[in-house]
């Protein structure tokens, strides 16, 4: 059974962060070690959310925890996303260092490192701390074997403008490192974009007015099962993709507030008809 660490935020009522990771991945069969970067009983988009950040100390010994037991060498995926403080970061670059250092069978596949930059977005401006911005640039993303992002967070990475389709891989790949940018529009559809030095695909739908929050999480945890199923990375994408656009659907179809994460399990793995692939490059 493929085993992933996820190292991002735990809200106990809101389908996004760590834990709305953690039950995408049950659909796919993926069994997953959840490290909380913060305790928080709702998502701050719906006021105060309660809770509190949880201790860099605190982070390093659940880290230390999993890494006695010899997890960090059966690690196949590990994520990043939220964090409310620098050393937080710190000690996530730490866990990718030394699961990429662990030692494993050479038939063992080697461990995907999974970067959600999630520092902020249009119209909201950074949601963290400009030291964790900082962090999170120096220490994490160059460390991912690929970074997802959505366009305002790929425009504070590199300075470079990311609205269209064709400027979110200029910038993607100005950045480096192979990235999975969201929310880049075109008309009246919205899509993901997949850019790495040799290959560029965009996977649009039709915009909806409306979503829950944490699509974007969703989008990563999705993207990493592709990784994990074998996937080539635009047909990860398409699937991706697919998902996150059939669970926004059912959330207005069922008028749920919240992401129906559970109630789609069996659908996750299903493409969409709504989502239309191109090739960028």
């Amino acid at each position: 059974m493929p085993l992933a660490l996820i190292i991002s935020s735990h809200v106990a009522a809101s389908r996004v962060g760590g834990g709305a990771q953690a039950l995408t991945f049950a659909a796919f069969k993926v069994d997953t070690m959840v490290v909380p970067t913060v305790l928080y009983g709702r998502h701050p988009g719906w006021g105060p959310p309660g809770g509190a950040a949880v201790p860099a100390d605190a982070i390093e010994g659940m880290l230390d925890g999993i890494e006695a037991n010899g997890l960090f060498a059966q690690t196949d995926l590990l994520i990043t996303g939220y964090f409310a403080h620098p050393d937080q970061v710190r000690a996530a670059a730490r866990a990718i260092d030394a699961v990429r250092a662990a030692a494993r069978p050479d038939s063992a596949r080697r461990p995907f490192i999974l970067v959600d930059p999630i520092l902020g977005d249009h119209g909201a401006g950074l949601y963290v701390a400009p030291e964790v911005a900082e962090a999170v640039a120096a220490d994490l993303t160059p460390r991912g074997d690929l970074v997802a992002c959505n366009v305002w967070e790929l425009e504070r990475l590199t300075g470079a403008e990311a609205r269209t389709p064709a400027q979110a891989v200029d910038a993607a790949r100005h950045l480096g490192r192979p990235c999975l940018v969201s929310s880049v529009q075109r008309g009246a559809e919205i899509g993901v974009v997949y850019a790495d030095r040799r290959e560029a695909w965009l996977a649009a739908h039709p915009r909806s007015p409306t979503a829950p929050k944490g699509t974007g999480d969703l989008l990563t945890a999705l993207y990493g099962a592709a990784v994990l199923d074998g996937l080539s990375p635009s047909y990860a994408l398409a699937r991706a993709v697919g998902g996150v656009a059939e669970t926004i659907a059912a959330a207005h179809m069922w008028k749920t507030a919240e992401l129906p994460v559970v109630a789609m399990a069996q659908r996750l793995k299903a493409t969409s008809p709504h989502v239309r692939m191109e090739r960028l490059a």
